[in-house]
């Protein structure tokens, strides 16, 4: 009964624009952001299961922070604007490799300017491959970035200087190190992720409230009606392609400087352009809530459907374990999106809406 609109009054327009109206929505994000930010790292320091080791961090958050991270930048384009893009993952890979080269050849530069110089020139990447979708949409758009997707993999193997000339193709990251302070332990670099994915939530929410995001909410809708009204299409586009890339490229150079630390082009190939994508589809289009959904579901459902035959004592062959794995997971991804067309995200705005009437049906 206490999670209800009636009883919040606005009397200015920035209590009417706020990201989060309900005085206990902002009351859970902020204990969310307390339990992140605090209370994980004092729990791992404690030692308490699960946090103890350094297997929460290294396999399941920091990998999950960054993929919401990228389905928020690749949702702005697909989500909001859409533009459907299959080139994410490559997009994520300019990111990583221009961090890499920046910090390796200008070592004295701050690394949170190196990340968003890395983002920039992503984003240029993004608008010189964004210029189809000018011309063409839908499915040619898809085959466009695909273009995108196949020619910068082809840049990373076979342009050296890319990869400063290492025979093997293969790159280790620069140590993480902000303003003296070096971020080595897996607690560390899970702080370093945690703070960048909340300001680019917190921007990209603000973004899409806001005069650009109605425009890429306009042309995604119909976008011969948008530039009746006014709306330039081309800047719009252009402006998301822009956005989208710069947002992919930061979680690229994260996802190899706080993940990975050594890479390979195949660490950015079309699986994980398909990843992202079925992460943005699954969480709900047009949703940032659903992006971080979205990135839950891809990561922790095969850890939890390779778990259950052991928790349940139940014996798998050797070598079928796998494959159960990507049957059962190939088949809850149906049947989410064949119940639920719109994703994660409408699930959870059901039972938010079904709260604030409860015990009312209506």
């Amino acid at each position: 009964m206490f999670y209800r609109e009636a009883g919040h009054f606005k009397d200015n327009y920035r209590a009417d624009m706020a990201t989060f109206p309900i005085r206990e929505d902002r009351i859970g994000i902020i204990t969310l952001l307390l339990i992140a930010l605090v209370a994980i790292p004092l729990v791992h320091l404690a030692g308490i299961p699960p946090f103890a080791g350094d297997y929460f961090f290294n396999a399941i958050l920091i990998p999950f922070l960054i993929l919401a991270m990228a389905a928020i930048g690749l949702n702005l384009l697909a989500g909001y604007c859409g533009q459907i893009s299959l080139g994410a993952g490559a997009f994520m890979g300019v990111g990583a490799y221009a961090a890499y080269n920046i910090a390796i050849r200008i070592p004295e530069m701050p690394l949170v300017l190196t990340f968003l110089l890395a983002g920039a020139v992503s984003a240029l990447a993004g608008l010189a491959f964004g210029f189809p979708s000018l011309r063409i949409k839908g499915l040619y758009l898809a085959v466009a970035t695909l273009a995108a997707q196949f020619f910068l993999d082809w840049a990373f193997l076979r342009m050296a200087w890319i990869t400063n000339y290492s025979p093997s193709g293969s790159v280790s990251a620069p140590p993480l190190v902000f303003a003296g302070w070096h971020a080595d332990t897996p607690v560390e670099r899970y702080l370093v992720v945690l703070v960048f994915t909340i300001v680019v939530a917190w921007g990209a929410s603000n973004l899409v409230r806001g005069n650009l995001g109605r425009q890429w909410m306009a042309i995604r809708d119909m976008d011969i009606a948008a530039e009746i009204i006014g709306i330039r299409p081309i800047q719009s586009k252009l402006t998301a392609f822009a956005i989208s890339s710069f947002v992919l490229g930061l979680a690229g150079a994260l996802w190899a400087f706080a993940n990975l630390r050594s890479w390979e082009p195949y660490a950015f190939s079309i699986d994980r352009s398909f990843q992202l994508l079925f992460i943005v589809i699954i969480g709900g289009l047009g949703s940032i809530i659903g992006c971080f959904l979205g990135a839950a579901f891809i990561l922790l459902l095969p850890l939890i459907v390779d778990a259950v035959p052991r928790w349940l004592s139940i014996p798998v062959p050797a070598g079928a374990g796998s494959n159960i794995t990507l049957v059962v997971f190939g088949a809850l991804i149906l049947l989410t999106l064949i119940f639920e067309p719109h994703g994660l995200a409408r699930i959870w705005g059901i039972a938010k809406h079904k709260l604030r009437r409860w015990p009312f049906p209506y």
